[in-house]
């Protein structure tokens, strides 16, 4: 998991989805500005928001780690 490549595949898949930072949060139960970290690889997202993130985004967890 590429972190640099992560944080831009997520807020692609996000705005793919039309779906806020603010939503994201809500749906992984974490702050906007956690979805932000992730976006501009300060952080990466919790291994149990895997499934969810997978999910939301209509890929596999597989897809979301192989960015």
């Amino acid at each position: 998991m590429d972190q640099k490549k992560t944080g831009q595949f997520l807020k692609t898949l996000r705005k793919e989805k039309q779906i806020t930072q603010e939503a994201l949060a809500e749906i992984c139960s974490v702050t906007p500005q956690a979805v932000s970290k992730w976006e501009n690889d300060v952080s990466y997202p919790d291994i149990i928001l895997l499934k969810p993130l997978a999910r939301t985004f209509g890929i596999s967890v597989d897809e979301l780690l192989d960015d």
